[in-house]
């Protein structure tokens, strides 16, 4: 069961990046059964480079598709679909979707199935993703029973089927939405601090400034249904993060600018009521058991190639 898994990798121009994720995925001491890159019109060397790996092992296949007119989130959606479809026919319990810009210790996905196979109902999991900012690696912060970094989701099948994979999403926020769906369908979701991925640009940056990606990642709250006051605490909470101060303040200007201009919501009312009672409890009752656990629990590693139970 160990190694029934495979990967889908939406890439379009990623020449900068990618061999360094395909050489991470080769290195892994369970290799997937099969990992298919979806080139999504890329014009530089991206398939030059897949092709040369693909030739040498024959897990890796290249997938092109036409170059679209717009760019946005969601055509890393349709990429991934894409690919997901051209799997049909392998046999496999566990999907996972990785980013073009990523690497990660050569037992990374051995551990990250040991967590599946211990665990019958976790149905999303991954490792903390580290960000690359101005040559210092900085984690995402997430809530390790409800967050998993999008360039690293890994699904249970069945679970993946039950939430009909990733929605499209103008201005990102898939992985987010397909989260909370894990939840509402009965699976948990984990993320293991002590399994550690380099992300090598900041989130969200992808033809973009962090500036700009920070306002954008409000706009996205906005239209995924973010509680207001849970989006003003998390602004709050992370004035400290890189950018510093401005991350915060343009992220929630982008919530109410899209607030202001009454911009719809993208997912369902029943899916807005589930996450909003969900950031509801973590604002209120539970405020108390997250403080203690904060002052008392152990520090996050800051570098991120350190080995398990380590610390720097």
């Amino acid at each position: 069961m160990k190694d029934k898994y495979v990967l889908v990798t939406a890439a379009r121009n990623e020449q900068a990046y990618i061999e360094r994720t395909i050489q991470a995925v080769i290195a892994q001491t369970i290799r997937p059964r099969r990992w298919v890159i979806v080139s999504d019109g890329s014009t530089d060397r991206t398939d030059a480079i897949v092709e040369r790996y693909a030739a040498e092992h024959d897990f890796i296949e290249l997938l092109r598709l036409e170059p679209r007119r717009t760019r946005d989130f969601a055509c890393q959606v349709h990429g991934q679909h894409a690919g997901a479809e051209r799997l049909g026919d392998v046999e496999h319990d566990f999907i996972g979707m990785l980013d073009a810009d990523i690497s990660f210790e050569p037992d990374y996905y051995e551990r990250v199935l040991q967590e599946f196979e211990r665990r019958p109902t976790l149905g999303l999991a991954g490792g903390v993703l580290y960000d690359l900012y101005e040559g210092q690696w900085i984690p995402q912060r997430v809530n390790p029973s409800l967050n998993v970094s999008g360039p690293v989701q890994m699904f249970r099948r069945q679970c993946f089927k039950d939430i009909g994979g990733y929605i499209p999403l103008k201005y990102g926020g898939q992985d987010a939405v397909a989260e909370v769906m894990v939840r509402m369908h009965g699976w948990d979701v984990a993320c293991f601090d002590d399994i550690t991925v380099r992300h090598h640009r900041p989130t969200g940056t992808e033809g973009k400034s962090i500036y700009r990606a920070r306002f954008f990642q409000g706009h996205m709250e906005y239209q995924i249904g973010y509680h207001p006051l849970f989006l003003a605490a998390k602004c709050l909470a992370r004035v400290l993060e890189k950018p510093c101060l401005a991350g915060s303040v343009l992220r929630l200007w982008g919530y109410c600018r899209a607030w202001l201009r009454r911009e719809p919501h993208v997912v369902s009312p029943e899916f807005i009521r589930y996450l909003r009672h969900e950031q509801s409890q973590r604002l209120w009752p539970g405020a108390r058991r997250r403080a203690c656990h904060v002052a008392g629990g152990p520090p996050l590693r800051s570098d991120p190639t350190a080995q398990p139970g380590s610390s720097s």
